[in-house]
């Protein structure tokens, strides 16, 4: 290797680079920190939340753009204000309902418990 390369390589920059990289190869890949996170049998379960959380987010959606069209209004500030919050109400539902097919309605019971308890103000352990 030429000198001016090797000077390039042998930095204290290049050389931080190349062990944040090490690092991050060591780390476990995301499904895995996700099982650990939700505790969790296996990477399948996993996966069938993960599924879950898009159907069920899809689903509520577009049941809330349906239900905001039979009110006739138009789009703009009160539009997206409503729909927010009707989105907000429709998805523990939307969520719920999907889990029962994925079967992991005991995970999202929790997981909607715990988030109703946060959104209230309630300690949650």
């Amino acid at each position: 290797m030429k000198d001016c390369c090797k000077d390039a390589f042998e930095s204290e920059e290049v050389k931080d680079t190349v062990v944040l990289l090490e690092n991050d190869a060591m780390r476990p890949g995301l499904l895995i920190r996700l099982k650990e996170k939700w505790q969790t049998k296996n990477i399948i379960q996993v996966i069938f939340i993960l599924c879950t959380f898009t159907i069920g987010g899809s689903i509520c959606g577009y049941l809330g753009r349906k239900i905001l069209n039979l009110t006739g209004l138009e789009s703009g500030a009160l539009w997206i204000t409503l729909y927010i919050l009707l989105v907000t109400i429709l998805w523990p539902a939307c969520v719920l309902l999907v889990s029962v097919f994925f079967g992991q309605f005991k995970f999202f019971r929790r997981y909607v418990k715990k988030i109703g308890n946060r959104m209230i103000g309630r300690k949650v352990n």
